[in-house]
């Protein structure tokens, strides 16, 4: 597989009477793409909002984050999500950098939803702080929402792929400035000097722990609660082969965006056929039974050995229940004979005291942490706030709170809030972004 994604750097975004990009600069007629969000009837209320980088704005609800694209040659950006299945990773997509539309609930909170601080303390928590952000801020019709959740969560979702695809339409037939080519020959068709380096996996572990649709990540549109580990070319991942559906609490989820971009992966094939032979990726899932979680990392650890890896990376969306998949599969890959690496974020308590990882193995010694999702974070008032406030204060968002003994409320009079690192949209970054290391003491 050979992708090219060539690349569009926005310098600003402004509103105007038709949707285009020129000089840096991104223009979006307001009216047509709110006509695209409102393709789906049980979305009532929708606005669009846009945020830069040094505003004294506080967004939250924050549901999704999804960079604006355009699949070359026709198709949907997201196969079998926006359109019909088609291969990703293969063929040439163009990227608006430097922006994001997020998704934004109205009125309401959920276990999933996070904030993001465009200044001030809060900015440094959250990648999308550097962005500048097209903010869809919608809400559904009262009845539908209360019979299910998740059908919310689908709703707003979708607008904003659809929003994200109806924008990046705007460069379809412009001349990129920038292309980025990735490729990787078939794992036995490689150069001697290619596979006499290191061979190396990089094993995600997506959320999927739901029964219900609406709350796991997807892949080709496929509910991930349902797969089995599979072997995917890196390039279908960066390629909108994956979606963001994850209920984890905040701090702790892939967006879309996380998945486009995926540090991870372009760090990997910055190195392949210099230090290391990249092999690819296994995408594996979440379970919650105990069994289920054993065969799949067994599932890995086999898939790993037959490709010839000597070298494994695994990374997991989540803490808590998903720790047990995670460690599972490290120590299946080491007994394998795979050296293997960590990548996760840790719940080690408002104190930092606690043991890191809901379980953990003497073979699962070499792991990177991205930081502790109950730290508190206190942050200013701001000026401006996108959604709603109060969503932090209700106790089904996580991280926050209605009201805590020691602490008061989440959320107080003069605008300020206290929360725990768990509601920062995307805050532990651990697809790779991450900007947090360790303190010696």
């Amino acid at each position: 597989m050979k992708l090219e994604i060539g690349n569009f750097y926005v310098k600003d975004i402004v509103f105007g009477a038709k949707t285009a990009y020129e000089n840096g600069i991104l223009t979006i007629s307001k009216e047509e793409a709110l006509a695209v969000v409102k393709e789906d009837e049980h979305i009532t209320e929708a606005d669009i909002v846009i945020t830069k980088p040094g505003d004294k704005v506080r967004i939250v609800p924050v549901k999704e984050a999804i960079e604006p694209r355009h699949r070359v040659g026709g198709g949907p950006v997201f196969p079998g999500v926006t359109g019909d299945l088609m291969q990703a990773g293969d063929g040439k997509t163009l990227a608006l950098k430097n922006c994001s539309v997020l998704v934004v609930g109205k009125h309401w909170g959920g276990f999933q939803d996070g904030l993001i601080d465009m200044s001030g303390e809060g900015a440094k928590y959250t990648l999308f702080s550097q962005l500048q952000n097209i903010c869809l801020v919608a809400d559904t019709d009262e009845d539908f929402e209360k019979r299910e959740q998740q059908k919310k969560n689908h709703a707003l979702r979708w607008a904003g792929m659809r929003l994200a695809e109806y924008i990046g339409g705007c460069v379809a037939e412009l001349q990129p400035e920038e292309v980025e080519t990735y490729a990787l020959e078939p794992v036995v068709k490689r150069s001697q000097e290619v596979q006499g380096l290191p061979s190396v996996v990089l094993v995600l572990q997506p959320q999927s722990q739901m029964e219900e649709m609406g709350y796991n990540d997807l892949v080709y549109g496929w509910d991930c609660n349902h797969m089995v580990p599979t072997f995917m070319h890196p390039n279908e991942v960066l390629d909108g082969a994956m979606i963001s559906g994850s209920f984890m609490p905040c701090s702790s989820k892939w967006s879309t965006y996380d998945f486009q971009n995926y540090p991870m992966i372009k760090r990997l094939y910055q190195e392949h056929g210099k230090t290391i032979n990249f092999l690819g990726v296994i995408m594996s899932n979440l379970n919650v039974a105990l069994e289920q979680k054993e065969r799949a990392a067994l599932f890995v650890a086999q898939m790993a050995k037959s490709l010839g890896a000597e070298a494994a990376i695994v990374a997991e969306e989540g803490y808590g229940n998903p720790d047990a998949d995670f460690i599972a599969c490290i120590v299946a890959l080491e007994n394998a004979g795979v050296k293997t690496i960590g990548l996760t974020n840790e719940c080690t308590g408002r104190d930092g005291a606690s043991q890191p990882l809901v379980t953990l193995d003497i073979k699962a010694d070499a792991i990177v942490s991205c930081g502790n999702v109950s730290e508190l974070i206190e942050l200013p008032p701001m000026e401006k706030v996108i959604g709603e406030l109060q969503s932090l204060a209700r106790d089904g968002l996580s991280g926050g709170w209605a009201e805590d003994e020691l602490l008061g409320p989440s959320v107080r009079k003069d605008g300020s809030i206290i929360m725990e690192n768990n509601a920062m949209f995307c805050g532990d970054r651990v697809a790779g972004w991450s900007t947090k290391t360790m303190v010696e003491f």
